[in-house]
């Protein structure tokens, strides 16, 4: 059997310290002489005092290096569980939403998905819509750890090509996984607060602009209005994507930069690759709605945004661009299947398995082209190891697989076809909003039936974990030692 106290403990300590932040929403609404504050008074002592349980209780199986299976069990365990605490501020305060509803909204937040159960957001309290965006910015900088950290150490998904001894960066000039951690905290912190600060300038109002600079960072998406990012000036929306891009590079590049190796920046493929396909999709979007509308500057800015905003799964929507027609429909879809890169907040499938797989085929071509030669997938000049370049393959294969049982199984609990396929496919890709009338960027998933609420939140979590640090923990094989 797993010994589960490492487990238990690390959990109480994190369930402990997200019910501790639960003090700033309320403060706000003090401040406000709102009563909400006493639901947040009252979910930060139940989160405190039931992680604190868990953690003493564990307390004596606590250890420094935990194995392999600990790890798997952890990772996943802490993005399943915290929801649950997550949640309590939207059940005991405003909106006063059903358990379903906001523990949706809760993994959306952590996830980072950006998918919200909740409508009339114009109308919350200033202390839940801090809330929300306070969930999705510890979600953001929580998944760069864990992507730097714990998956490329567990071989998830091809992640382990990531691994410091293992893959090149620069020279070898980034410090140990610990340090790269820590570093990148405190660059997410510098560039949510000049994010912020730039809101504010340019004509957002203090909190407006607190929240939207934390779920621009954590790209998760989560707006204080119905209207996500619509009723803000064009301004904001060039400012907002261009935050978002930076969000979706890899963060062991800004330190690289900070250490005085900007050359990083540009030899890196996956930053490369990615700005690469936001240029063509922003293009061709521009050139259709400018055939479309006529050229005016906020085609231009109304495609640029929506396309960096799906692509790094952020989800801010400034147009309905569900009614723009059939062709930038299917090109922004494609899109959030795309991704950012490895070691950021961005989400989906990621841009480096696109290229490790198109260097597959590449070398594959030129193996039938010249059977004698010895040709090896490489990616940033290095070749791909087979193991990483089997998990990639795997990883597309179980993704294709997964949306598709997903997809069944929403229609089974009585979604359309459009709101089935597209929002497995938001879920599993933490994108946000799907496409339709319902879940479209118009729209939300109020009306989405409870079933569907449930299996969408197992898709986040999946999706945000790279699939197998989830799937693992199914296999009868894990759990003998």
């Amino acid at each position: 059997m797993i010994d589960i106290r490492p487990v238990g403990y690390v959990v109480g300590l994190l369930v402990a310290f997200l019910g501790g932040t639960m003090l700033v929403p309320m403060a706000l609404d003090i401040a406000q002489d709102n009563p909400s504050w006493m639901a947040m008074m009252q979910s930060a002592t139940i989160s405190v005092a039931g992680g604190s349980f868990l953690a003493v209780s564990c307390a004596n199986g606590a250890r420094a290096k935990l194995t392999l299976q600990q790890l798997f069990l952890l990772t996943t365990s802490v993005w399943a569980l915290l929801p649950v605490f997550g949640a309590l501020p939207f059940v005991l305060g405003p909106p006063q939403a059903p358990f379903t509803d906001a523990f949706f909204e809760a993994m959306s937040g952590l996830t980072t998905t950006g998918s919200t159960a909740f409508s009339g957001l114009d109308d919350l309290p200033e202390g839940v819509l801090l809330w929300r965006g306070m969930l999705q910015w510890f979600g953001g900088v929580g998944i760069i750890v864990v992507a730097m950290v714990f998956l490329p150490e567990l071989g998830v998904g091809g992640m382990q090509i990531f691994r410091s001894e293992g893959f090149e960066t620069g020279g070898k000039i980034l410090p140990r996984a610990t340090n790269i951690a820590a570093q990148i905290s405190v660059i997410y912190v510098a560039l949510t607060v000049v994010c912020a600060m730039i809101f504010a300038a340019l004509g957002m109002s203090g909190f407006d602009a607190t929240v939207h600079a934390l779920t621009t960072l954590s790209t998760g998406g989560f707006a204080n209005y119905d209207s996500s990012f619509g009723d803000f000036n064009a301004a904001t929306h060039y400012v907002c994507a261009v935050f978002m891009i930076l969000a979706a590079l890899p963060f062991v590049r800004y330190i690289q930069l900070i250490g005085g190796f900007p050359e990083q920046i540009w030899r890196d493929s996956q930053i490369r690759g990615f700005l690469l396909v936001i240029a063509v999709i922003t293009g061709s979007l521009t050139l259709y709605l400018w055939d479309r509308q006529g050229i005016e500057e906020s085609s231009f800015r109304e495609a640029f945004f929506n396309a960096v905003s799906v692509m790094t799964g952020t989800g801010f929507s400034s147009a309905d661009y569900g009614a723009w027609g059939s062709f930038p429909v299917t090109v922004i879809f494609f899109a959030g299947l795309i991704g950012g890169c490895a070691g950021s907040t961005a989400c989906s499938v990621k841009i480096f398995r696109y290229q490790i797989l198109l260097s597959s085929v590449y070398a594959q071509i030129r193996q039938i082209h010249s059977p004698n030669a010895v040709v090896t997938p490489r990616f940033e000049g290095q070749p791909v190891p087979e193991e990483a370049l089997s998990s990639i393959m795997i990883f597309f294969a179980s993704f294709i697989l997964l949306l598709g049982l997903f997809s069944v199984a929403l229609g089974m609990t009585g979604l359309d076809f459009v709101s089935s396929v597209t929002g497995a496919a938001t879920a599993i890709a933490n994108i946000g909003p799907g496409l339709g009338p319902m879940i479209g960027p118009a729209g939300n998933f109020s009306a989405v039936n409870d079933s569907a609420k449930w299996l969408l939140s197992a898709a986040m979590l999946m999706g945000r974990l790279e699939l197998f640090a989830v799937l693992v923990l199914f296999s009868p094989q894990f759990w003998r030692v």
